[in-house]
């Protein structure tokens, strides 16, 4: 049993980690910014010194991607310092950092799945600071394990699965961009690799547990080919299902540029900790049960 502290509280994949952290026995903490503002490195540091925690997962961050355009500085604060506070005040008292970033630290021109190793070039500021925030924790705390995932839905919280299903109630149809590749990750998925990857910290810091890591589901598609799988999914539930129609992105522009193709490879996750997640459309199903409630076994396999 070890003393976790979850900075995150009401978000996607700290909630997820709290359920599934806790049936384990850990002594588990989540803390949101009603307690520690992460944007402030001060109480980012203070938090983690005051509750003196084995490990430090950090599932926090600012994420709004467009807003993040006109937005740098709260971006960078939440992305950047307060995270290096954090890793640093843990690294003090010896807990290792878990951290969550993004596949957006990419631009998406490579053709095939990212390795680690790839070089990185983000499109806007959301991946950049995402990108600093790794290279800062990276230095502050040598114990780190940073888990870039991407495309992450849950039955709480804001994600692209609750909003297609939100419009496919108000409208005959959506459109959806068709050009833009990922690999869909349910934050309950996540919180499983969190727990399976707990147990095999190394002690030293000298070790290749440490470093980045991708963690997304399994499996291959498109905003579209996802949205459309929602729909199929949603309507044998009997939950609101409508048309998808695919356009491309130049048919819906954003204030931040996105990468047309950031499928993530999960090799080294699986050859190191033994960590593999499961197929998205898989996840997708249980998540709509969830939902719906015609499951009452939860998530946990």
């Amino acid at each position: 049993m070890a003393k976790i502290l979850i900075l995150g509280e009401t978000g996607q994949v700290a909630t997820a980690l709290r359920a599934r952290l806790s049936l384990d026995e850990h002594e588990v903490r989540s803390v949101g910014r009603r307690l520690a503002d992460l944007g402030d490195p001060v109480a980012a540091r203070e938090v983690v010194l005051d509750f003196s925690p084995d490990i430090v997962v950090n599932a926090a961050a600012y994420t709004a991607v467009d807003k993040a355009e006109s937005e740098p500085d709260a971006a960078r604060a939440m992305n950047v310092d307060g995270p290096a506070a954090a890793a640093a005040a843990a690294a003090e008292i010896g807990a290792p950092f878990i951290h969550f970033s993004t596949d957006y630290v990419f631009d998406g021109s490579g053709g095939a799945p990212y390795a680690e190793s790839d070089s990185t070039n983000p499109l806007g500021v959301y991946g950049q600071t995402k990108l600093d925030g790794e290279r800062v924790i990276a230095a502050a705390n040598p114990r780190h394990v940073i888990l870039r995932t991407a495309w992450v839905c849950s039955p709480t919280g804001s994600n692209f699965m609750k909003t297609m299903l939100r419009l496919a109630a108000e409208r005959d149809f959506l459109g959806v961009v068709s050009d833009q590749h990922g690999r869909p990750t349910f934050a309950h998925d996540l919180a499983n690799a969190v727990a399976l990857i707990i147990p095999q910290l190394p002690d030293s810091d000298d070790d290749a547990r440490w470093g980045v890591f991708h963690a997304t589901g399994q499996g291959d598609t498109t905003w579209y080919g996802f949205a459309s799988a929602i729909m199929d999914a949603s309507r044998v539930r009997g939950g609101p299902a409508t048309d998808i129609r695919p356009i491309s992105t130049a048919d819906y522009p954003t204030p931040s540029r996105r990468p047309a193709d950031s499928r993530l490879a999960n090799d080294k996750l699986d050859r190191i900790y033994g960590v593999r997640l499961p197929e998205w459309r898989e996840s997708l199903t249980i998540c709509l049960d969830e939902i719906y409630g015609l499951t009452g076994k939860g998530h946990w396999r």
